[in-house]
């Protein structure tokens, strides 16, 4: 059976992360009480439905005082060899205002705060989930993510199974929009030849064969890639030995557009040929 709970931060894109997992064919259920959790993996475990063996289940801060013994809860799952995932949803404080100002739905941790204040109970619900994320297989910041980025996201990450083993996440970024969050290393490749400087090159994309042949074709790109395939094959048994259920490498050029692609899609391409089970995503690709 997989089971997932997902968590997190609200307003960071927990129902548009369910939805993209009932799409992928999981059983899901929105909203609920932490101490039922055991009671509800017992019998998804127990249940002969077939429909029951792949299930995401969101349990969060709408719970009230009962999510704060979400922590005890998790921990009594594993040590009573529960197999399970958790998915935590995560993305900055200013971020989070502007999504609760533009939707004007109430926080569900406002009546906790005196003051009435959004930006306190923000604060708060942070303070609150320290615990759970730590705990958390998998984070995803969604703070420079649309809906549509969100749903690839998840769909990539739990298409195989989230019981699977070790995932390597292979992100391209642009520096001008700051560092993954979620990136556990980052290869900073502004040092290759860059494409932005190539007329015919500017406007397009690492997924365009024009520019990936223009930053293949240097030697220092060579170079460069097969010190990156060695030093990457000896860590990834590392994480392994530690349980890691995803391991996400941030490639980063100036824009995210050219050198980072090329190098996150190479990347990727090494993983899959050596049967290491690997997945794309290009953050900053369409960004101005």
């Amino acid at each position: 059976m997989e089971f997932v709970i997902v968590t997190g931060l609200s307003g960071a894109g927990k129902t548009n992360a369910l939805h993209a997992m009932e799409d992928s064919g999981c059983y899901c259920v929105d909203n609920l009480p932490p101490l039922l959790l055991d009671t509800f993996y017992d019998l998804c475990e127990n249940s002969t439905d077939a429909r029951l063996k792949k299930v995401a289940v969101v349990a969060d801060a709408r719970s009230g005082e009962m999510f704060a013994e979400i922590p005890e809860v998790l921990s009594k799952l594993r040590l009573d060899g529960k197999k399970f995932k958790i998915l935590f949803l995560d993305a900055k404080p200013d971020v989070l205002l502007v999504r609760f100002k533009g939707t004007r739905r109430k926080h569900p941790l406002i009546d906790e705060i005196i003051s009435g204040s959004i930006e306190e109970a923000v604060e708060f619900e942070n303070e609150l989930m320290k615990g759970v994320k730590a705990m958390a297989d998998y984070v995803i910041d969604t703070t420079l993510m649309n809906p549509n980025e969100l749903k690839e996201r998840v769909t990539t990450l739990f298409s195989a199974g989230a019981g699977d083993s070790l995932l390597v996440t292979c992100m391209s970024f642009g520096y001008k929009y700051g560092i993954p969050p979620e990136a556990d290393m980052v290869v900073d490749v502004r040092c290759l030849p860059n494409p932005f400087y190539v007329k015919e090159l500017k406007h397009l994309t690492g997924l365009d064969e024009a520019v990936r042949e223009y930053i293949l074709s240097a030697a220092v790109t060579g170079d460069f890639l097969q010190k990156l395939y060695d030093y990457i094959d000896y860590i990834l048994p590392l994480y392994r030995q530690d349980n890691k259920s995803e391991l996400v490498i941030g490639v980063g050029c100036t824009g995210g557009k050219h050198r980072s692609v090329t190098v996150a899609r190479q990347l990727n391409s090494h993983f899959l040929e050596n049967g290491q089970k690997s997945a794309l995503h290009n953050r900053d690709i369409w960004k101005a």
